[in-house]
């Protein structure tokens, strides 16, 4: 008998600790916390609901919480109690609190406000009485405390009351009914406002329950320790066995819900939460230790997209149970940062920094370290059924759960078969080749002549091979035929190396990636070409690594980028691929740059490795949903320093005051998957007409706008998918003060009277200035008449004296000439009386000769003919300097147009003389002989 107990325990010991190890799960789905200082408020929180935009409402200790995705927003509990419930309908948003319950509103202004449904239906409470839970239902509000329901009619505004002598534990809606229990009573239906029993089995009596479900038209209660009761229509619970009450009987549920796929989701007060499938299977088991902020679960709430918040003992969660990531994080540190993975056998091996780890896949068990591979795994390639690890340490074999070291040459990064029973790998030193002999795999050389570490390389035939080094460069190395030395090493020029380049062969093309593109390798060529098509796809904003995966199973090429990941498959209709970009951030993603792997699992289920552990990519849950952006509040603040802010309706245009410039606008994406980063852009026509770059923030202020009309338009996007709407709102800047209408037309006016006086003041003066002009004129005419007048005389008395000198030189002249006449007279007399005594004549003819010949007249001849042509006589002598003083004289006179008649007795020569002396001067000239001496003359 003893023996059977002990085999009875030892079952039921083996049972517990294997649901146990099933119930150990180490992936979980994305869960968003929000801790007491992200949301403001305090650490405990009693219900969850959500309005028909989508934003969330918390029940918290401090007040009512709203989010809406970007920020949250705390309405203080308007009797400074704690707030117990909340429900929202289509329109209000019901809380319950300390003594009181009513409904908030949004005004004009989006902000809550709250009406006073109790203190107006002057609702007398119990002593301590708090409104734990709130049901709406058709026309009718239900307010749950532990003593009373209150039934609040919103048609007519009456309310009626359901007194209980025992404590009301819970108030539950199934269907379209309303349930509650009353402690050590039964089960109770509100029935046209009246309670009718629906069953005081014991069970309902004596435990306490949880939750009432529909469960295949029958109703399933739930109780805080006992599992699952089917409650039959004859009145008998019956025990629902399933598989997970060895666990859950261990367990205290507090809270529960039925989701909307059927599965069950259980919050306990100590153990976080269960998920239990539709056959009440354990799905998964999360808690702090994979996730969640705080064991004890106070509420559970399942929103619009299938997301579980849950409220708790401290903090907020949001767990994205139908998200397509599934996490896995490190958090002990064992496993270390996954740099390479690989599906083999039924087997999940993990290669990371700090070695190899398996797990069966079908079972949630813990990972397991494979002896002997401690250090950094960098690959993991499965040959022809057998499973290789390229380590730090060198070439291992792996069969299970052990290893065989194959290959003792340091740092092995990849290795690529060249036939059945040759394998190439890249080592830190350069290329080696393995060789299968007896059934072992084996070292069999090294690749004499190239040294460069070869972390990637592809062949093109078994005696080609590329190898790519992100610092050095491609190389392309032609092998002998043994496979033994590089007979030939060519590096590419056609390209740049650069940090975190790859090269990869996809569908018969050989790929090189850097952040300038992708550049396909052309044969014909020998060179790399950019490919246009592939290279649309990398762009070097959102570069961070050029490191390509092919998964020849699907046929897809996997890359990588800042904003997501990137995944092609060939076209089926043209040369064109087909993209799918998920969107998935690097900084969410916690990527190790160059070092990114991705692993296909099974289905469209992708295992991608990460700093911190991996997530599980499920393609088929990927999803582009269309959404909404939303524009929350309009702001604007007098300062910088938000002295004084003001909240304006979004739907009413404002014209703000001039010193109301700094405009702040916040908006929102109410989705809360935690891996769909939202980001926004933005324009302000009338000051910014193009859109901005895309950014993450959910609001953008304007600071010191100049006065005019705007228009602010905003939308979003997440990965490629763009809002389906565009927020706009229309607002206007006042003038300032100074440019205001009426100081517009003070200026205006005060300009034509300034204009006015100042003309009456410049006509004054300019009249002034005219008189004063014309007298000034006038005065200088006179002193001009006077001065010309005194010039006149000036010259009229200069002429008179000069015709004074002229008639005095004159008179000295005529009388010299006299006074040398009359001694001629004189002399001829003295000689003639002389005559009559001697008869001797000459001394006469003598005078008479000496008279005709005196120079004196010639040069008072000189003297008068440069004073008529002046300068005459010195040109001509400049010209022709060979000419003598008797030459100049028959200059002169030919000057005055003298014929040689006239100029002989002026010579004292016959006018036959003068014929010769011009025919002298014409050659003296040099003339030519048709040229007329006196006409030459007169023309100088």
């Amino acid at each position: 008998m003893n023996l059977i107990k002990l085999s009875v325990l030892f079952l039921l010991l083996h049972v517990v600790i294997k649901f146990q190890a099933q119930a150990q799960v180490l992936e979980h789905p994305p869960i968003q916390v929000f801790s007491p200082v992200d949301y403001g408020a305090d650490n405990q929180n009693w219900s969850v609901s959500q309005s028909k935009s989508k934003n969330i409402y918390v029940a918290n200790n401090k007040g009512l919480l709203e989010f809406n995705g970007a920020s949250w927003v705390l309405y203080p509990s308007p009797n400074n109690t704690i707030i117990r419930s909340v429900s929202v309908d289509e329109h209000s948003i019901y809380t319950g609190s300390y003594k009181a319950f009513g409904y908030w509103k949004p005004n004009h202004l989006g902000r809550l406000e709250y009406v006073p449904l109790s203190a107006n239906l002057n609702i007398s409470f119990l002593e301590d009485e708090d409104i734990w839970n709130i049901i709406a239902i058709d026309d009718w509000v239900l307010f749950q405390s532990l003593n009373r329901i209150y039934i609040y009619n919103t048609t007519d505004a009456s309310v009626s009351i359901i007194n209980s002598d025992t404590i009301i534990y819970k108030m539950i809606k199934v269907s379209n009914s309303v349930y509650f229990q009353r402690v050590n009573d039964g089960v109770y239906e509100i029935v046209k406002g009246e309670s009718k029993l629906i069953s005081d089995h014991p069970v309902l009596k004596q435990n306490l329950l949880v939750n009432i479900f529909n469960q295949d038209g029958n109703i399933l209660f739930q109780t805080e320790d006992k599992g699952f009761y089917t409650f039959k229509g004859s009145g008998d619970l019956i025990k629902w066995d399933i598989p997970s009450d060895a666990i859950l009987s261990n367990v205290r549920i507090y809270r529960s819900l039925k989701l909307k796929d059927n599965s069950f989701l259980l919050g306990s007060i100590s153990k976080g939460i269960y998920h239990l499938n539709a056959s009440g299977e354990i799905i998964q088991h999360l808690n702090q230790k994979n996730g969640l902020s705080n064991n004890t679960i106070l509420s559970v709430f399942e929103d619009a997209n299938l997301n579980i918040w849950l409220g708790l003992e401290n903090g907020i969660n949001c767990v994205n149970i139908d998200s397509p990531f599934t996490i896995y994080n490190d958090i002990t540190g064992e496993l270390g940062s996954v740099n390479t993975s690989i599906l083999h056998n039924g087997f999940l091996y993990l290669g990371t920094n700090q070695g190899l780890f398996y797990k069966e896949l079908a079972v949630d068990t813990s990972y397991r370290f494979i002896e002997g591979t401690q250090g950094a795994t960098w690959c993991l390639t499965k040959i022809g059924g057998t499973l290789f690890c390229g380590h730090d340490s060198g070439t291992f074999e792996i069969t299970k759960n052990t290893s065989k070291r194959i290959a003792d040459v340091k740092g092995t990064w990849i290795v690529k078969p060249i036939g059945n029973d040759l394998i190439l790998q890249g080592n830190y030193s350069g290329l080696y080749v393995l060789e299968k002999q007896n059934g072992q795999w084996q070292l069999r050389n090294k690749i004499e002549g190239f040294n460069v570490s070869s972390r990637f390389i592809e062949f093109i035939n078994p005696n080609q091979v590329f190898v790519n080094h992100e610092y050095k460069g491609v190389f392309k190395i032609t092998l002998d035929s043994n496979l033994t030395k590089a007979t030939e090493i060519i590096k590419d020029q056609s390209i740049e190396q650069g940090l975190n380049s790859s090269l990869v062969k996809y569908n018969n093309k050989l790929l090189f990636t850097n952040k300038r593109g992708v550049y396909d390798y052309d044969f014909q060529q020998q060179k790399f070409a950019k490919d246009s098509v592939l290279s649309a796809f990398f762009t070097e904003e959102e570069y961070i690594s050029g490191k390509l995966i092919v998964d020849k199973a699907n046929q897809r090429l996997w890359s990588f980028s800042k904003s997501g990941i990137t995944y092609m498959t060939p076209g089926k209709l043209s040369d064109l691929p087909k993209v799918e970009k998920i969107s998935l951030p690097s900084f969410v993603r916690h990527d190790i740059p160059g070092y990114e792997n991705i692993t296909h699992l099974f289905k469209n289920k992708y295992l991608y490795g990460n700093a911190l552990g991996y997530m599980i990519i499920d393609l088929d849950k990927l999803e582009h949903k269309p959404f909404k952006i939303h524009l929350n509040t309009i702001s604007n603040t007098t300062s910088k320093n938000n002295d004084t802010i003001h909240l304006y309706d979004k739907n009413t245009f404002v014209t703000f005051k001039n010193k109301e410039n700094n405009i702040e606008f916040r908006y929102n994406i109410p989705e809360y998957k935690k891996y769909l980063v939202p980001e926004f852009q933005y324009k302000l026509d009338g000051i910014y007409e193009a859109w901005s770059p895309w950014f993450k923030t959910s609001s953008v202020l304007f600071e010191n706008l100049p006065f005019g009309q705007y228009t602010f338009q905003v939308r979003a996007r997440i990965g490629k998918t763009v809002s389906e709407n565009t927020e706009t709102y229309s607002f206007a800047i006042n003038r300032p003060w100074y440019l205001s209408n009426v100081m517009i037309a003070s200026y205006v006016l005060f300009v034509l009277l300034f204009s006015l006086l100042m003309h009456n003041i410049y006509k004054r003066h300019f009249k002034k200035q005219r008189e004063k002009l014309l007298q000034d004129n006038q005065r200088e005419l006179v002193l001009k008449d006077l001065e010309n007048k005194q010039q006149l005389m000036r010259f009229n008395n200069d002429k008179l004296r000069q015709d004074i000198e002229t008639k005095n030189k004159e008179l000295g002249m005529s009388t010299m000439t006299l006074i040398k006449k009359n001694e001629l007279l004189s002399s001829l007399k003295s000689e003639l009386l002389k005559v009559e005594t001697t008869g001797n004549i000459k001394p006469v003819i003598k005078i008479i000769d000496s008279n005709i010949n005196n120079t004196d007249d010639w040069q008072v001849f000189e003297e008068a003919f440069n004073n008529a042509d002046k300068d005459f006589l010195k040109k001509i002598k400049s010209i022709h300097p060979e000419l003598t003083s008797n030459d100049l004289r028959l200059c002169a006179y030919l000057r005055l147009n003298l014929s040689s008649k006239e100029i002989a007795p002026l010579l004292n020569i016959s006018p036959r003389s003068v014929e010769v002396k011009r025919y002298r001067l014409r050659k003296k000239m040099n003339l030519p002989h048709e040229s007329n001496l006196t006409d030459y003359i007169l023309e100088m």
